[in-house]
């Protein structure tokens, strides 16, 4: 860069793209701590080098702007590396689910027709299992450290340049896709460009008030739509990530002390689990802004609890793989509602976030009463372009520009949006519909029960019956007698359980949500029904 052109090469990369937020940060912050994972540390000058770098060998190896990467690896730095890359180097980003099983990324690494794929270490073995069956896979990269017959990232990082390739990003250009999880069956991908997810991240940045100073603790995994948010947001603004490869519940509060960390997301799982560390008042958590949840229903009894302990710091987003994620939050200001009237919010998703339209319909698509239930459906500038070669889903999905989320829900008098349940979720059990979550909530009321999850299974005279699957705290007991009793004082007979089944832990998918479909898969896997 010519000395005194600063502003001039500012101008290198277009308003728009993610090339250019991250081009601009190594310009004007070029020493500003980006990244932390472990002992490495990152500035904004030094990851703008290395992305350079990845995009040069990227190029050397025949990878063309708008041409298929992949990545199949857990939280890293060389992760955000890569996904730096496919934004300056116009890469279009897979992302996939490592704890899938390897028919399942057999399906997907093919369908998404990657050339290149970058494995972390803990999946190069099921990769070279799948060598014969992903022939579309040109380049086999490995992140953080070498593996057999692969190329080693730290390699291509150190013999390729680091100035600016001769790539322009172009607004509407493919920018990643993600998946969805998969619990209603084959996972199908959501098409972004860049100008769906910069509207989006922008929508982020002021519903979790996101300045340059702020630090997130990146507990979300990286392929999964939230933990891509957050972390889009953070950069967007010149802010500090602090990746980990996994969830540790006392390993983040200690992250959160030692690296005063501002923000962090998680899902209610998470929050069950730090609620659950010993003596977890001795960590200093006081620096923290945020912590932002969402991906599956909170329970009231939880977040109760999280407030008592961490204070007003917890914020709600409620959105999907399909929608950006942005559809409505809840700002931290309205949770400091505890014993007043306006306590029942904190059941809600909150609001429409700015730049989104919201509605509930019925079965015809005609838009209900407050209080009445109906699907949710929404729109915006920021929901996905489409299910990557999958026009048909697309076309029952986004009807008209409204994405149909399949969540059932109702609003009040304010547009406070209240989600019940998932539709494919309810329960039908004599004639009567159950939604599983008005049940979950009032099993988290007894005092022992540190996880639960509700499912409809077969019976021969209700035809589906209730289901309650429960965990309970460490060295606690109970019986299926008291947790029918306590629903049934609390709810109408008909949606109390009317068996009860106890389990060590439940089965989650790598964001934290439980797999209710896997749960429900021993009950039905001889009834033809689709789970």
């Amino acid at each position: 860069m010519p000395t005194g052109q600063i502003l001039k090469e500012l101008s290198r990369y277009k308003i728009g793209t993610f090339a250019y937020i991250i081009h601009r940060h190594s310009l004007l912050r070029p020493d500003k701590e980006a990244y932390v994972y472990g002992e490495q540390r990152l500035t904004y000058a030094e990851f703008n080098a290395k992305v350079n770098s990845l995009v040069h060998a990227l190029q050397e190896l025949g990878v063309k702007k708008g041409d298929a990467i992949g990545i199949l690896s857990w939280n890293c730095l060389d992760y955000a590396i890569v996904y730096g890359a496919a934004m300056k180097g116009g890469y279009v980003l897979s992302r996939f689910n490592p704890r899938l099983q390897a028919e399942e990324l057999d399906y997907l690494i093919n369908y998404s027709e990657v050339t290149t794929l970058f494995v972390g270490p803990e999946l190069v073995a099921v990769t070279e299992s799948l060598r014969s069956h992903i022939t579309g896979v040109k380049n086999f990269i490995s992140l953080e450290e070498r593996a057999p017959d692969m190329i080693c990232i730290q390699e291509l990082l150190d013999s390729s340049p680091t100035e600016e390739p001769d790539v322009q990003m172009e607004e509407d250009d493919g920018f990643f896709i993600i998946y969805t999880s998969g619990t209603t069956g084959v996972p199908r991908g959501a098409v972004y460009s860049h100008r769906e997810a910069w509207d989006d991240t922008r929508t982020y940045v002021i519903n979790l008030s996101i300045q340059s100073d702020d630090r997130h603790i990146q507990v979300s995994p990286m392929f999964h739509i939230a933990g891509d948010t957050i972390l889009r947001s953070i950069l967007y603004v010149g802010g500090c990530n602090i990746i980990t490869k996994f969830f540790d519940p006392e390993a983040t509060l200690q992250l959160v002390q030692d690296e005063k960390a501002t923000h962090v997301a998680i899902v209610p799982t998470h929050l069950v689990a730090m609620l659950a560390v010993p003596d977890v008042k001795k960590y200093d958590v006081g620096s923290l802004k945020y912590i932002w949840y969402g991906g599956s229903p909170m329970p009231l009894e939880v977040l109760k609890k999280g407030l008592a302990t961490f204070g007003s710091v917890f914020g709600q987003g409620y959105g999907m793989s399909e929608s950006g994620p942005a559809i409505c939050h809840l700002p931290k200001e309205e949770h400091d509602v505890l014993g007043r009237p306006e306590e029942r919010i904190l059941s809600s998703v909150g609001q429409p976030d700015i730049g989104v339209q919201a509605r509930i319909v019925d079965d015809q698509g005609k838009d209900v009463n407050a209080g009445e239930m109906g699907e949710i459906i929404a729109r915006s500038k920021h929901n996905m372009l489409e299910y990557w070669k999958k026009p048909e889903d697309t076309s029952s999905t986004i009807v008209d520009g409204w994405l149909h989320t399949g969540d059932i829900g109702c609003y009040d008098e304010n547009g406070y949006i209240y989600i019940v349940d998932r539709k494919k979720d309810m329960i039908i059990t004599g004639g009567e519909n159950v939604f599983p979550r008005e049940v979950e909530e009032i099993l988290y009321r007894h005092p022992n029960i540190h996880e639960a999850a509700v499912i409809g299974i077969p019976d021969p005279y209700w035809v589906e019956k209730v289901h309650a699957i429960v965990c309970l705290k460490q060295g606690a007991s109970c019986t299926a007698e008291e947790l029918i009793a306590l629903c049934k004082k609390n709810l109408a007979g008909y949606k109390a359980p009317k068996s009860v089944e106890f389990m060590d832990s439940l089965p989650k998918n790598a964001a934290g949500k439980v797999m209710k479909r896997e749960l429900r898969g021993k009950y039905w896997a001889d009834s033809g029904r689709t789970i």
